[in-house]
């Protein structure tokens, strides 16, 4: 798995490279915290296409998984890319990405740049 470990604004961000997209559905969220721990990161940033489609489904449950497990370990998580197409198709996905972006568990940014400027403020 591909990743680069960078400093941004003070926190360590494990960000994971286009090729990084080994990841086995029930594992996803533990893949991802152990990714942290092994690096010591205090954050994962995964690009849109390295996840899987069932993510994107609020139905399925693996969103939450996620977000709760980053919230219980204390891991910002940051999905980065273009999702515009699963807000468009679910409103419910809509209030998902709004609500999880004014926190600090999970994030849905549009790229790294926008990742940092957040981490800035």
């Amino acid at each position: 798995m591909s990743q680069d470990i960078v400093e941004i604004a003070n926190v360590t961000v494990a960000v994971l490279g286009a090729t990084s997209c080994d990841f086995a559905v029930p594992t996803l969220a533990n893949d991802l915290i152990g990714l942290a721990w092994e690096h010591e990161a205090e954050m994962v940033a995964v690009p849109v296409d390295c996840l899987p489609a069932e993510v994107f489904d609020l139905r399925s449950g693996l969103l939450g998984e996620i977000a709760q497990k980053a919230a219980n370990y204390r891991v910002g998580m940051v999905i980065v890319g273009d999702v515009s197409g699963h807000v468009t198709a679910s409103n419910a996905f809509n209030d998902y990405v709004y609500e999880t972006n004014k926190g600090s568990t999970l994030w849905f940014v549009p790229d790294i740049a926008a990742l940092e400027a957040r981490l800035v403020r």
